[in-house]
């Protein structure tokens, strides 16, 4: 059977101040998802990058005082430092200022639409949002501001090239409407369908070369024009797969692909799920299938963000927790369809609670125990049937179809219920109270018979564990092999459909290595978040 084939992207953020961790929230989801589907067999492709052709870019540069091509360049390699820190499995990392694969795929994607008489010149006036690259209408504002940002818009008058939105909305509606383009969770998916049903009007897809500084795409055959910095950010979801050139990835994982999967921020919601749609429609492409949606991250109530001034570095915290920590903090305190207030105190109550006195603390105990009772060795299994089996099977059929789905939160919910099955195992046999009774006892039947019982009891608590380096590894990849490692095995491939482990056989023999505690218990620093 053919591999399938799956594109995950995340959006490609403004490099006009550091990262935060809202969007390090973003990037780990999406590695969940690329890391879940390279576990089932899939052909994966994971790209992130920088928007780098931005307007509110140029203005940072020049309040810094820097030449905007070296402000973009030095700003974007942090973002590529935080993929890395974060341990992204990433394939690719585009900067589409700089990247010689994108200027080509924007020209040839604006052409394909021309052709098709969906792009067109008129005279235009409104309210603009630097900090969002969009035109507002007023009814869209708050107290005349943006609703985003808090701030005044500019008044923009000026000739632009259009994009025929309209004429594409039966096409965008039937992808929504029949499933074709899943939008998760519902509540954005409602509202993408709410947008739909008021009517897509056309939007502007250039701006002056003037406004623009020259910086950017100028638009094919017009340099006095300067191509609109989101048709530009969006093309380059196929712009990294070669589409200029036809390639063989952008046929792969665009054209053949099973599954395109964008993982975005709820305030770009309809630039990807109609604007992108539209566009790929005019141009003869297929849409992305999936596009996750994230909340914001707050800080006290606010919306984390680079212009509010209010961003938590997440280096620092990588620093300080190191990535595990942090990526499950994401993950798992994060559901998807929510904002969520961020703090170092909760993070290092997340990590104590369900990392380290549930994880942390089953390993352990059960460590030690096999070390002490057992001389290191794991046993075999008499069983694949054993109640813990059923549980360990039933979390990996659960957490798989939350994957499935795109819902990492609800997968991790899963996981982290058997961890607790696995602890309540330990605690209701009581294996250190069965190698007692069998040092104590007097007979051979009686040591056997407490033997055989404390080989079940510590075999099925090592098996849980190493099916638990399974579960986690689209999570917690180092988290995975350290469990891993302590039990003597290799990673098992659980979620693969063929070809899974036998429960019974799971790390039997194998000769355990305790060495630290996984997950010791953190004290909660004095430091605010922001620091």
């Amino acid at each position: 059977m053919t591999a399938a084939s799956i594109f995950i992207t995340t959006s490609i953020p403004y490099v006009n101040g550091p990262p935060h961790v809202g969007f390090a929230w973003e990037l780990v989801l999406a590695d969940s998802l690329a890391r879940y589907h390279r576990l089932r067999g899939h052909d994966v492709r994971f790209l992130t990058g920088t928007d780098d052709n931005s307007l509110k870019n140029v203005q940072a540069a020049e309040r810094e005082g820097s030449a905007t091509d070296r402000y973009v360049r030095a700003r974007g390699e942090r973002f590529e430092a935080l993929a890395a820190g974060l341990g992204l499995s990433n394939d690719d990392f585009i900067h589409t200022a700089f990247d010689p694969r994108h200027t080509p795929a924007v020209e040839k994607l604006w052409r394909a639409c021309a052709d098709q008489g969906d792009v067109y010149t008129t005279a235009y006036r409104g309210l603009y949002c630097v900090g969002c690259e969009q035109f507002y209408a007023p009814q869209d504002l708050v107290a005349g501001r943006c609703p985003e940002h808090d701030a005044p818009l500019e008044s923009v008058d000026e000739s632009n090239y259009f994009f025929r939105l309209g004429r594409h909305q039966s096409q965008v509606d039937r992808l929504l409407s029949s499933g074709a383009l899943r939008v998760v969770p519902d509540v954005y998916r409602a509202e993408t369908y709410r947008w739909v049903r008021q009517g897509l009007l056309d939007f502007s897809i250039s701006r002056s070369s003037l406004r623009t500084r020259g910086w950017g795409i100028p638009v094919p055959g017009d340099a006095s024009q300067t191509v609109y910095v989101w048709f530009d950010a969006l093309a380059n979801y196929i712009s990294a797969l070669d589409y200029a050139t036809n390639g063989a990835r952008f046929r792969e994982f665009w054209q053949q692909s099973s599954r395109r999967i964008h993982v975005i921020g709820k305030n770009v919601t309809r630039f990807h799920c109609i604007y992108w749609p539209g566009i790929l429609a005019s141009a003869g492409l297929d849409s992305p299938t999936d596009v996750v949606v994230h909340g914001f991250l707050t800080v006290e109530g606010r919306k984390i963000g680079k212009s509010l001034g209010n961003g938590v570095d997440p280096f620092t915290l990588l620093e300080r927790f190191g990535r595990d920590r942090l990526r499950y903090y994401l993950l798992r305190q994060f559901p998807l369809g929510h904002d969520g207030d961020f703090s170092v105190p909760a993070l290092v109550r997340a990590s104590n609670g369900e990392l380290a006195d549930q994880l942390g603390n089953l390993q352990n105990r059960v460590l030690v125990l096999i070390e002490r009772s057992l001389e290191g060795i794991v046993p075999r299994g008499a069983s694949d049937r054993t109640p813990l089996a059923e549980a360990a099977r039933q979390t990996l059929d659960q957490a798989s179809l939350e994957l499935e789905r795109c819902v990492p939160d609800q997968a991790l919910r899963a996981i982290i219920g058997f961890v607790e099955a696995c602890n309540l195992h330990v605690s209701r046999t009581e294996p250190w109270q069965l190698a007692r009774a069998r040092g104590a006892s007097q007979t051979d039947d009686e040591r056997q018979r407490w033997h055989c019982e404390l080989l079940d009891s510590l075999g099925e608590a090592a098996r849980g564990l190493i099916w638990i380096a399974g579960l986690l590894a689209p999570f917690l990849p180092d988290t995975s092999h350290s469990i891993a490692r302590a039990l003597g095995v290799s990673l098992p491939q659980i979620y693969r459909e063929t070809g899974r482990p036998s429960w019974g056989e799971l790390g039997a023999g194998s000769r355990v290595l305790r060495g630290e505690v996984l997950f010791a218990r953190l004290e909660a620093p004095c430091v605010s978040a922001a620091d």
